[in-house]
């Protein structure tokens, strides 16, 4: 269900962050330049409040981490941005991406063969590393990246008392790079969805958490296709699908993935259909 966890950073803890003298910063064994291209994050604070209020409700795991995902990409200026988890088989899956043209097959892919499975098997972050050259260090990728637009990407361990859950990867532009700060929310965004997975478990054992996972998983692929289905229906995009997907779970008081389950059966109301 889960990695190692075993990569270690300076400092004695997965993913720490340590000086390295010159402007550059070493953050889970990985040298972040302080001096690179620095953007200010976008209302980090109002975003972190925005998942604790999540965090006090019983917790739709598939729309939280969709949110979480969305608001990271955002406050790390990234086009685009996805988070995968394991199954009970210690397999990563894609649970959340941005959308809107981002580098979905990348996403997916460097979860089997890239920098989230490398995160997900040690723990130790992977940071701006160039999309045109990670064809050199996982062949299996080159093809995905290839088809991705110009960028660099890093990836974060969602991580828990040694044990690696999933990875939280980023893409960002053409030669921008995250400074020390950034890669820290990054980082922070990464542990708040540990915490809400960590939440929404009944029990203090991890198999139980693995179930819940395996449910999560599942949940996604519904709300994917009541994606499909909407915007083929409303004749509308699939963002703005989603978003009238979520928009009307939380107003009806129901989880996501069983209104989802409505919208696949061929249930779409009015208001799914308006927007409204």
């Amino acid at each position: 269900m889960s990695g190692p966890g075993g990569g270690v950073g300076p400092g004695g803890s997965a993913g720490g962050a340590a000086e390295d003298g010159g402007g550059v910063r070493t953050y889970g064994g990985e040298q972040v330049d302080e001096e690179a291209t620095v953007r200010q994050p976008r209302d980090a604070a109002g975003v972190f409040v925005e998942l604790a209020d999540a965090l006090v409700e019983p917790l739709d795991v598939v729309d939280f981490l969709q949110v979480l995902t969305d608001r990271s990409g955002a406050l790390l200026g990234a086009s685009a941005a996805g988070l995968g988890l394991a199954d009970q088989r210690g397999s990563l899956h894609l649970m959340a991406r941005t959308g809107g043209g981002g580098p979905a097959d990348f996403l997916e892919q460097q979860l089997h063969a890239g920098p989230g499975h490398d995160v997900f098997s040690t723990g130790v972050a992977v940071v701006d590393v160039d999309l045109a050259a990670v064809g050199e260090r996982w062949p299996a990728l080159g093809p995905a990246a290839l088809g991705a637009a110009p960028g660099r990407v890093t990836a974060l361990p969602l991580r828990w008392r040694g044990t690696v859950l999933g990875a939280l990867a980023v893409v960002t532009p053409g030669d921008v790079r995250l400074s020390g700060s950034e890669v820290a929310v990054g980082q922070a965004m990464a542990d708040v969805a540990t915490v809400g997975l960590l939440q929404a478990r009944s029990t203090a054992e991890l198999v139980v958490l693995s179930e819940q996972l395996q449910t999560a998983l599942q949940d996604r692929i519904v709300v994917d296709q009541a994606k499909g289905v909407l915007a083929a229906t409303a004749g509308t995009s699939i963002p703005e699908a989603f978003r009238r997907l979520r928009r009307t779970a939380r107003r009806r008081g129901v989880p996501l993935s069983v209104l989802a389950a409505d919208v696949v059966a061929g249930r779409v109301d009015a208001d799914l259909l308006d927007g409204r």
